[in-house]
């Protein structure tokens, strides 16, 4: 069976999580099976590597935490977490966004990257577009380009593409 019908068989829909209207899509089971995990981050490494060879792997937190150290590590490429306001220490980079149901801040570590490092911003899903966009910003700040965003999946008909648009994305799964 490939890739995208396992991930496919494991992921939960929670309806009206975490508020009434929408459709949370729960990753944690393929947690419970090493080789699926394996086998997720090797394909989206693989298809990276199709663009270019990252210097670093930006993780988004929480879920981005799960997956990006272990694409980093497959990469040979350094990880740097991105994380909710007030979470790091020492001066940090900070940007709003708004996402699907709600509005945010993160924080990025200003001496986290270098000038011109190449960066894959890694999470779970792709929806609006907000949050891969606001970690886009943290990135550039920085001086770093951003090569491409990498996600397991991808809820097509919400457009985030669409705020993306300068960068290349890799998804897995995509639901429409």
């Amino acid at each position: 069976m490939d890739i995208i019908s396992r991930l496919s068989l494991v992921v939960k829909d929670c309806p009206d999580f975490p508020r009434k209207g929408i459709l949370f899509k729960d990753i944690m089971p393929i947690f419970k099976d090493p080789d699926l995990v394996k086998d997720t981050c090797q394909t989206l490494v693989d298809k990276i590597s199709e663009i270019e060879k990252p210097d670093v792997i930006v993780g988004i937190e929480a879920r981005g935490f799960l997956i990006g150290p272990i694409m980093a590590q497959q990469l040979n490429a350094k990880f740097v977490p991105i994380r909710k306001k007030g979470k790091l220490p020492r001066e940090c980079y900070s940007v709003k966004y708004e996402k699907e149901y709600g509005f945010d801040e993160f924080d990025m570590q200003i001496d986290a990257l270098e000038e011109n490092d190449k960066v894959v911003i890694v999470d779970d899903l792709l929806a609006t577009g907000g949050t891969l966009e606001a970690a886009k910003m943290l990135c550039d700040k920085s001086g770093a380009k951003v090569i491409a965003h990498s996600v397991i999946f991808e809820l097509e008909f919400l457009n985030g593409r669409d705020k993306l648009k300068d960068t290349p994305v890799i998804s897995l799964v995509r639901y429409n």
